[in-house]
């Protein structure tokens, strides 16, 4: 991957989460010079384990050969439902940067009592690689998780794709066509 390519795409994941048993995940494939190029929706299982499933749900429905980078807007969405994103870099060949701008401070114990037994969402949960503070030229920081890219690349990639704030577009995007597709008539089923 060229990082400094101008016409770069990344697609950006995000979701929109309400009390349904389904919640929305929204893909937008954007080019560096900010233009969108795709999009693509899907639902994962509130309280599942099919986020992975989902983002590759999306990757596959996009059909693209020219993204070289996806964006994820955190890897624990959908009340606990964990994105793998070894597996997306595996399955996929692209490499994942996941953004939070929030600074957690793990979730063990809160899994373990939500979900006594569940030890793949446990096992889920702590590989996930420990996120690494960024702080953006605008002084704002967000917390990054590199797989198949390292951390100084993926910190180029979000300066490059953050218009304002401290989100890439990419995702703020996905964000944003998630929340409008689940409020006007998202059909609530998952893997759609």
């Amino acid at each position: 991957m060229h990082i400094a390519k101008k016409g770069l795409r990344v697609l950006g994941i995000a979701e929109s989460f309400s009390s349904r048993s389904t919640s929305l995940l929204a893909g937008v494939v954007m080019r560096k010079d900010l233009r969108i190029d795709g999009v693509a929706v899907t639902g994962v299982t509130v309280g599942g384990m099919d986020a992975t499933e989902g983002v590759l749900a999306l990757v596959r429905d996009l059909d693209r050969k020219d993204i070289n980078c996806i964006f994820l807007g955190g890897c624990i969405i959908a009340w606990y439902n964990i994105i793998d994103p070894q597996e997306v870099l595996h399955r996929t060949g692209l490499p994942v940067v996941v953004v939070t701008y929030r600074k957690s401070e793990g979730i063990h114990d809160k899994i373990e009592a939500l979900f006594p037994g569940d030890s793949h969402r446990l096992s889920s949960y702590d590989s996930l690689e420990k996120p690494v503070p960024v702080t953006l030229p605008s002084g704002h920081v967000i917390h990054l998780r590199a797989v198949g890219i390292g951390i100084p690349d993926a910190t180029r990639l979000c300066r490059d794709f953050i218009l304002d704030g401290r989100l890439p577009e990419p995702v703020r995007v996905a964000r944003l066509v998630a929340r409008a597709v689940m409020r006007h008539g998202f059909s609530g089923q998952a893997g759609n």
